[in-house]
């Protein structure tokens, strides 16, 4: 089976961990933390950083640093990994769905404007499989109507808008090190910030609430969502190759089109976003199917050994969030899109294998 997704480590990784071992500091203190902290808002040009447990943790504790308290809206997109809408949730305030752009799948800022209420504190942007969004139109936006602006890069380290990267435009900005991303340390997040008090608010947060000046003293119900230092000498090694990952995810979506480019011609699919103003970092290839059923085609592919996923299921249509608004342009990406194997380690022929069995089904 060709996967979806796989890691890719080297001898850095395996040294690095040693180092935590043979030192001891294994868990959530250790040099390694505040190395890849600092290493990681430098490498997206930011002051603050915060690690944390995971990418979901991260954009909890954004919304508590803003002040995302019960009976606060909060807006975002419904075609979306849930993590966002759900942390809106653990907060106790109401999320607040808005509907996709046809042409990068991100959140459309013309759809924004009618959600507003005078509830609304903050909105999340997703970079949705490593394409930004109209940063600029949302930001309009945002200082219009006062609102806090959380940035959801879990999909999209090193991505840039206009020739600057994502995560460095929000109030606080997050991202995810799932072990499928395109850098990784298995589980683990980061907040980004350039306002100090988000920061200490953050640390303190994720501390259980406990205070800096005195041990075991909680200011506030706080939480474990520290990350470790074993995590975090995975994250720096891997940190130091994201350029080349980038350029390879690239050379891979570029063989994509080239091997598709028949069936884009003849619109029996669709490519995975490239806008000119965008730098798409490909977390995941995805392409949208215009002529059969998703699923009979994910399935006749697995078959052949090639791994897909089905692009995520707007939240809208799922228990926990279920309504009867309609956002047609969510669910007809979600309905048509299918995520092709985009591991690094992906080899030049095992693209065009993966074409042509997608051209015989088509």
């Amino acid at each position: 089976m060709i996967p979806v997704a796989e890691p890719y480590f080297d001898e850095n990784e395996f040294n690095n961990l040693l180092e935590t071992i043979k030192t001891g500091w294994i868990s959530s203190k250790g040099e390694f933390i505040s190395r890849f902290e600092q290493a990681f808002a430098k490498y997206c040009n930011m002051k603050y950083s915060s690690s944390t447990s995971n990418g979901t943790t991260a954009l909890h504790l954004a919304l508590l640093a803003v002040g995302i308290k019960p009976g606060d809206e909060v807006i975002v997109p419904s075609l979306t990994f849930i993590a966002p809408v759900n942390t809106v949730r653990y907060c106790g305030a109401k999320p607040v769905f808005v509907d996709v752009n046809k042409d990068y799948w991100g959140i459309d800022p013309e759809k924004i404007k009618n959600k507003i209420t005078k509830k609304t504190k903050a909105i999340i942007p997703v970079h949705l499989y490593g394409h930004p969004c109209d940063m600029e139109s949302i930001l309009e936006i945002a200082k219009k109507y006062n609102l806090y602006v959380i940035e959801d890069a879990a999909e999209a380290h090193g991505a840039e808008y206009k020739g600057k990267k994502v995560g460095s435009f929000g109030d606080i900005s997050c991202f995810s090190f799932f072990g499928n991303k395109n850098i990784i340390t298995g589980e683990g997040g980061m907040c980004l910030t350039n306002n100090e008090k988000f920061l200490e608010k953050i640390n303190l947060f994720k501390n259980h609430g406990m205070s800096k000046k005195k041990r075991y003293w909680h200011e506030v119900v706080g939480y474990n969502y520290r990350m470790t230092n074993m995590q975090a000498a995975v994250g720096l090694a891997q940190l130091k190759k994201l350029d080349k990952f980038i350029e390879k995810k690239n050379q891979i979506a570029n063989l994509y089109r080239h091997y598709l480019k028949d069936l884009i011609n003849q619109g029996l699919i669709t490519p995975h976003p490239k806008m000119p103003w965008a730098k798409n970092v490909i977390w995941l290839y995805s392409i949208l199917i215009n002529s059969k059923s998703r699923d009979e085609i994910m399935k006749k592919l697995a078959e052949k050994g090639i791994d897909t996923r089905p692009l995520f299921y707007p939240i809208h249509q799922m228990p926990p969030y279920k309504e009867k608004n309609k956002y047609p342009i969510s669910e007809d990406i979600s309905r048509r899109g299918i995520s092709l194997p985009s591991s690094v380690k992906l080899k030049k022929e095992e693209i065009e294998y993966i074409c042509n069995e997608l051209r015989n089904i088509l």
